[in-house]
């Protein structure tokens, strides 16, 4: 197989960094958190051939007289690989070969940006993308198939919503898909209607009606996205990954990567349902694989949808959609099948829920599962982001992890205000109130959805601000976390959630050498600094895989 141009420079990367071998970093600034969260302190680090941890060297402490090889950092901060507790690596990938609408600040702009596309990309058979959400533009309404036809003419055209829960269709789309008037809404799912007709936007369930119609990508362009991801995340300092909804697609993409040797960071891989884990893992959890970077340990369930689609299940009616209280995709008897079946074979389940009632549905399930499985079973509820203050307590019971993501809070601020009112937003992305329940906090980003990069969430976990500094004060303060504590979320407790704790999130004797030098001290830097934090270098078990100056000149810097 001939490898592509990313392949190649990965190549040079990896011979760029000495051979494994025993080895010492030396003249750092190096700081990292040990197991209770307490700051630790370092100069120097000495790495086994097995690209472990041998040593944290501090001042005074003696070095190796004849280290097979020495990197010497020149004084520059060393801090732990940032782990994002929940992603979606190949959605990440396409999304950047794509159009991505994610800047565009209204309907206009969306459409320019989509006529400019269809112009540059005729010989495509379908326009395709995401990024786009309608709250952003304050539409006030999902845009339409006819706004969407007006800039793509006859060809297809389907873009997602960024929260990945929504897509837009033009006419030509619907056509190709079979979509009438007599289509009807499948469970879990909504066509939006305009005079009792689709009008071109599909919530949830309702998406797959479009998607079945898109062309299939070609090994080729799944190499190409999942290398496009895997740059980014190295280049942003994200070391390690758990990718949520893993289809079988994706984790022979994974795997064809580590076979190549072009496997770079770390994923902790959750299939799309239990048929996927049945298929790609067997009966129960893959060892971990290509010296500790992908492991498929896990199942992703969903039980609603997203609060900017409306989608998320509810309790009580939206506060601006009155009869409107979201989409449950399970019945309890589905989400107990699943979730037993999983247990079964020991793969830890991980269960997005969104709505109050979404998470009540699987805190209700857990309770009922919890004493059949014994063992160390992990439950993860991921995003959490509205729950009852009077469910918040039970998410400790069983050692429930909260996996939950900062910069969700600062982009649906005002959006949550207005689908929940000012009574239901007390439990809302309650990151504070998870911890003083007990309840193991690990951050991520719902990366292509949000940002990957990690420094912004660490950022808004303890400011609740965005990145101009607003709402002054923070929205709700009350649920902030502390600098630590949010920095915690992104090591630590991301690698204890996908069980890889003895592994890497942080650094000491014994744990891979995952680490990355940055420009800035995050603990004694402002907000708005740590926000703009460079990642400089990035290694991954002792080897330098990310140099910022290396990707500039083969103008990769981001």
């Amino acid at each position: 197989m001939r490898l592509p141009v990313s392949l190649a420079l990965t190549a040079s990367l990896l011979l760029a960094s000495p051979a494994f071998a025993d080895a010492l970093i030396e003249n750092v600034d190096g700081m990292t958190l040990d197991e209770k969260g307490e700051v630790v302190r370092f100069n120097g680090i000495v790495i086994a051939p097995d690209g472990k941890i041998v040593k944290l060297l501090k001042r005074g402490d003696k070095r190796p007289e004849r280290p097979d090889w020495k990197e010497d950092l020149k004084g520059r901060t060393v801090i732990p690989g940032m782990i994002d507790g929940h992603g979606h690596v190949m959605g990440l990938g396409f999304r950047a070969l794509a159009l991505d609408l994610s800047a565009t600040t209204s309907l206009a702009q969306a459409q320019e940006a989509i006529r400019r596309y269809a112009l540059e990309n005729a010989a495509r058979s379908w326009l395709t993308g995401g990024g786009w959400n309608q709250e952003v533009w304050a539409l006030g309404r999902f845009p339409t198939a006819a706004e969407l036809d007006a800039v793509t003419g006859e060809k297809p055209a389907w873009f997602t919503r960024a929260d990945g829960h929504a897509g837009w269709a033009n006419s030509a789309a619907m056509k190709a898909a079979g979509i009438t008037a007599a289509t009807k809404s499948p469970a879990g799912g909504r066509i939006e209607l305009i005079a009792g007709k689709p009008g071109g936007v599909f919530v949830d369930a309702a998406m797959d009606l479009i998607e079945k119609a898109l062309p299939k990508p070609t090994p080729r362009d799944r190499n190409a996205a999942f290398l496009k991801a895997q740059d980014q995340l190295l280049s942003l300092g994200v070391t390690a990954s758990a990718d949520m909804g893993t289809s079988l697609d994706d984790w022979q993409t994974f795997r064809r990567m580590g076979d190549l040797g072009a496997l770079r960071m770390r994923i902790m891989s959750y299939a799309a349902g239990v048929d996927t884990a049945l298929v790609a893992a067997g009966t129960g959890p893959t060892p971990w694989l290509y010296g500790d970077k992908l492991r498929m340990g896990g199942i992703k369930l969903m039980v609603d949808g997203a609060l900017g689609s409306r989608g998320a299940w509810l309790k009580a009616p939206y506060a601006d959609a009155p009869g409107v209280t979201g989409l449950p995709f399970l019945t309890d008897a589905q989400l107990l099948n699943s979730i037993s079946r999983g247990a079964m074979d020991h793969f830890q389940i991980a269960i997005h829920a969104i709505g109050d009632r979404g998470n009540q549905q699987v805190l209700d399930a857990i309770d009922e599962v919890a004493d059949t499985f014994n063992g160390d079973r992990r439950w993860r509820i991921e995003h959490a982001q509205v729950v009852d203050t009077a469910d918040l307590p039970r998410f400790a019971k069983h050692g429930i992890i909260a996996s939950m993501q900062p910069v969700h809070q600062t982009s649906d601020r005002t959006m949550a205000e207005a689908r929940l009112g000012q009574t239901r937003l007390a439990g809302a992305y309650a990151w504070k109130s998870m911890l003083n329940n007990g309840v193991r906090l690990a951050f991520g980003s719902d990366y292509p959805v949000e940002s990957p990069n990690p420094f912004e969430g660490w950022a808004a976990g303890f400011t609740r601000q965005d990145a101009q500094g607003q709402p002054f004060g923070g929205w709700r303060p009350e649920e902030a976390v502390t600098r630590e504590q949010a920095w915690k979320g992104f090591t630590i407790d991301a690698a204890y959630a996908g069980f890889g704790e003895k592994l890497f999130g942080h650094l000491a004797a014994g744990m891979q050498a995952d680490f990355i030098v940055v420009d800035r001290d995050p603990l004694l830097s402002s907000p708005t600094q740590l926000r703009g934090t460079l990642v400089l270098e990035t290694w991954v078990g002792g080897q330098r895989v990310y140099r910022r100056s290396d990707a500039a000149k083969a103008g990769e810097g981001r």
